[in-house]
């Protein structure tokens, strides 16, 4: 503890970004710190899990080493260790859960385990220091897309998710496919904003009647399907409009079921939450939506919508009132449940 306040260290290895923050009483980040691999990885179209490891493993120490200098505070004022064990790439996660059990034992701090897509809905406190539970979150990223019921702060609901590929990962299998590379996601929402969002009718994926979930693996065949076709006709390819036509049948459906589900459940607010929640388009979508129904939308600022060490810290601090703690058997988890 520094000048009375609570002290959390956050430590993020779930896939390919080394990350660490302290975040002061769970609100205010003092130091983020960020190693991006997405240069080493493009060149594979995607991530490498094994290249990932390793590099974590070669980074952790120089990034926790930054974030308390960054922070201006030394081990010895850090008061929680809070760390990812999952979901995530195994190898990566054993990274950081080892060097959060070391800290939390030589420094004789509480240790906690954190939900990954539990600390994409805390980044929200990090920007929105007002902001409390209960409220409804969409949390969208690389590999879940998810509506999520929170209650209070240390409860999460999942009401719907993907019955097979997220949102992300249908983002980047189009994008490499039409020559824009990895990451899709930016890509794509950049290449869209030059094209018409209803130059290529692609299907929107709804499933049952009153069903939270979704599935992208259809629309994403679909799209290969056409980009073939067009292809082997000799017709050239505008990659700008089938950017912008892909994108909107998967936002609009996205958008669409998170305000229903915060209607059906009578909450005021959507907090949106993951890397895909950067999405312009998706952003500008649910907002128009939600505000047609009198429900207010949150989002933080992209950076927080990233993996990130300082949501880590939010969700651990929060947990740690709540009384979770994690002994040193803690463990990753790679296929951990929401």
């Amino acid at each position: 503890m520094k000048n009375g306040r609570h002290l959390t260290l956050g430590i993020e290895t779930s896939c390919d970004e080394t990350a660490v923050s302290v975040v002061a009483d769970g609100r205010d980040i003092l130091s983020n710190v960020i190693s991006t691999q997405i240069s080493i990885h493009t060149q594979f179209g995607g991530v490498v899990p094994e290249i990932a490891s390793r590099r974590h493993l070669e980074n952790i120490n120089g990034v926790i080493d930054k974030a308390l200098t960054d922070a201006g505070v030394c081990i010895g004022d850090i008061d929680l260790v809070g760390v990812t064990y999952g979901p995530g790439l195994v190898g990566a996660l054993l990274i950081g859960v080892a060097a959060a059990k070391s800290i939390a034992y030589a420094c004789d701090i509480p240790l906690v385990g954190v939900n990954h897509m539990h600390g994409h809905i805390a980044a929200n406190y990090l920007e929105h220091h007002d902001l409390e539970p209960p409220f409804m979150s969409l949390v969208v990223s690389g590999g879940h897309t998810n509506i999520v019921n929170v209650p209070d702060y240390n409860r999460c609901e999942k009401i719907g998710g993907t019955r097979d590929d997220a949102a992300g990962e249908a983002f980047d299998k189009v994008a490499r496919v039409i020559g824009l590379g990895y990451p899709g996601g930016p890509k794509v929402d950049k290449a869209a904003r030059e094209g018409r969002r209803d130059a290529i009718d692609f299907k929107r994926v709804w499933l049952e009647p009153g069903s939270y979930d979704f599935s992208f693996s259809g629309l994403k065949t679909q799209a290969l399907n056409y980009l073939n076709s067009e292809r082997q006709a000799g017709r050239e390819i505008n990659v700008n409009d089938v950017a912008a036509s892909f994108q909107e049948a998967v936002v609009e459906v996205i958008a669409e079921k998170a305000v229903r589900a915060a209607a059906e459940y009578g909450q005021k607010r959507i907090v949106m939450a993951g890397g895909v929640a950067s999405n312009t388009r998706l952003r500008e979508l649910i907002s128009e939506k939600a505000a047609a129904e009198g429900i207010d939308v949150l989002r933080p600022s992209p950076v927080l919508c990233t993996d990130n060490g300082a949501m880590i810290a939010s969700a651990a601090y929060y947990a740690y009132k709540a009384g979770e703690r994690s002994g040193y058997d803690l463990d990753a988890v790679p296929a951990l449940e929401f």
